[in-house]
């Protein structure tokens, strides 16, 4: 289960860059989009966008997932950090909800994004186990 752990954690890393990547993909187009005449409006999405809405949403299942695999563990701290990892994605999606109507508040939810995957990224570390050293006889 510790590489089941681990596997999740890095998982929640990873899709968080990708996350990074999909809303810097979003603001691109739109610039571009716009400098070509497109019209930008409440109907108007690009991939990047839909990517990034998506990926959330799964970001939420893996880090349900890693709660529960951390309790089938016994990874130091485990429980604790899974759950830290739970309670800033939900903080997240609260982030990114009140950022539509205070855009400024969106800083705190690229912020937040980092941490996820920094406190996923350390949960992961810790699953993986020392490699014993053999005593010479």
């Amino acid at each position: 289960m510790r590489a089941v752990y681990r596997v999740l954690g890095q998982l929640i890393a990873i899709a968080v860059v990708l996350q990074i990547a999909s809303i810097a993909l979003a603001l691109f187009t739109v610039d571009k989009d716009a400098d070509d005449g497109t019209a930008i409006g409440a109907d108007y999405s690009n991939f990047g966008q839909t990517y990034h809405s998506i990926a959330g949403t799964v970001i939420g299942l893996l880090a349900l997932i890693f709660l529960i695999v951390s309790f089938l563990t016994d990874v130091p701290r485990g429980r604790m950090l899974a759950g830290i990892v739970v309670g800033l994605v939900v903080l997240q999606f609260l982030l990114a909800v009140v950022s539509f109507g205070v855009p400024a508040l969106g800083t705190l939810h690229a912020i937040n994004g980092l941490a996820i995957a920094g406190v996923a990224g350390a949960a992961a570390r810790r699953a993986v186990v020392p490699k014993q050293t053999v005593a010479s006889a």
